[in-house]
């Protein structure tokens, strides 16, 4: 089944060309407590991946443990 009556698409074709005259109004300038609150909470965020980094390296370090091996009192064989 068609339609009887055409459907007009000019109408999108003209919405590319339209400009609008209306300009947004200018950012307002960050304040120097927020300036300092996203400073702090950049250097939160990396102090937390150079933290995780740093106790994190040595459970990936292959091979034997740094520390005194531990035996349980069943390996002892008392």
């Amino acid at each position: 089944m068609s339609r009887p009556e055409a459907v007009p698409f000019a109408f999108t074709a003209e919405t590319d060309s339209f400009r609008s005259n209306v300009t947004p109004p200018p950012r307002p300038r960050p304040t120097l407590s927020q300036i300092a609150g996203r400073t702090l909470i950049g250097l939160t965020a990396v102090a937390g991946l150079v933290g995780s980094l740093l106790f994190g390296m040595p459970a990936l370090q292959s091979g034997p443990a740094a520390g005194p091996a531990q035996q349980s009192e069943a390996a002892d064989g008392r």
